[in-house]
């Protein structure tokens, strides 16, 4: 198979991902081979080439909002059938043994590995994964309108819930790629109305064009005070910006795996009972969920296709924020 292979982590600018041709894995006992039909692209991607995650294998296939069709199942495995699609996203598998795992909190089970990181991901014509971490997928979403739903989707979803907002509250949103441009559309479902804070001007224009009651710079004071963020982007100066926007008893949920220091600030923009959190990763019943509602609402994703040789450039015009919503690689 072709495959898009990170040998060394280097900065996007220098190409570190290398079109080669490789093997076609073989599925193990309770896994299933899959035929690549699409694969979302990721700020994740982007720090696992730059070398800013620390990186458990070399050589390695990045990307994990993969669709794809089974080809083939292990000896052992069941859940489902030859011809049938799947949706693979970031939690590869999880231990199902340890304290997290028994409490329903798998996305910190400290054995758990991550697709396009602990094993190769979706910049691949071929991927395998065990088949109680894939997912069916609902109807009426084309591939490359399906991939976005698997990282960008769930993880927002997850931020979304961890945030703490109800129906009927205000929500802001720092960066507006991928991730949000699905979460605002659940949160609208939800009835919230959602603020949204961006530099960029295709951001902004697609924010308002998916509800938003305003959109702004993210320095920018909203007109009322928030009662819940979510920042996207993976920047820590926003985090005072956000708690300056927040009323006290609010949440500021940090969605991103990495994220540049916070800046020392006041205990003021703290004080008040406010709330900041990480959100780590994700679990099961959270893809279940969000595909779900993304059948129900439904969910529209605005995507950009590219070539899987492209995918050096894909990532470079993500560091340069130049994709507008979800970019996708199509092997």
């Amino acid at each position: 198979m072709q495959a898009m292979v990170l040998r060394q982590p280097r900065s996007i600018e220098e190409k570190p991902l290398a079109l080669e041709e490789a093997p076609e894995p073989e599925p193990r006992e309770n896994e299933v081979l899959l035929r690549v039909r699409a694969c979302g692209v990721c700020h994740t991607d982007l720090h696992t080439v730059e070398g800013e995650l620390r990186l458990p294998k070399l050589p390695l296939m990045p990307g994990h909002q993969i669709v794809g069709i089974v080809e083939r199942l292990g000896k052992e495995a069941s859940r489902f059938r030859p011809g049938e699609r799947v949706g693979v996203p970031w939690l590869n598998w999880a231990c199902g043994e340890c304290d997290f795992c028994r409490k329903g909190l798998e996305n910190l089970c400290p054995h758990a590995r991550f697709t396009g990181l602990h094993v190769d991901g979706g910049y691949a014509q071929y991927a395998v994964v065990h088949e109680e971490f894939a997912y069916p997928l609902p109807d009426g979403f084309p591939d490359e309108r399906a991939a976005p739903l698997l990282c960008a989707g769930v993880i927002g979803y997850r931020a979304l819930r961890l945030s703490g907002v109800s129906p009927g509250e205000r929500l802001g949103l720092y960066g507006f790629g991928a991730s949000a441009h699905v979460t605002i559309q659940v949160a609208r479902y939800l009835g919230c109305k959602v603020f949204v804070f961006t530099r960029s001007v295709e951001h902004q224009k697609l924010a308002r064009e998916l509800g938003a009651a305003w959109v702004g710079e993210p320095r920018a004071q909203p007109p009322e005070l928030l009662d819940s963020a979510i920042i996207f982007a993976p920047a820590g100066w926003l985090v005072p910006e956000s708690l300056r926007a927040l009323r006290p008893g609010g949440t500021v949920a940090l969605a991103g795996i990495y994220m540049s220091p916070i800046p020392e600030m006041s205990y003021e923009l703290i004080y008040g009972e406010r709330t900041v959190r990480s959100v780590a990763n994700m679990t099961r019943a959270d893809a279940r969920e969000l595909l779900e509602l993304a059948g129900k609402i439904p969910i529209e994703t605005a995507v950009e296709t590219y070539r899987l040789a492209e995918a050096n450039e894909v990532l470079l015009r993500l560091k340069e924020g130049r994709v507008r919503a979800a970019a996708v690689l199509i092997p």
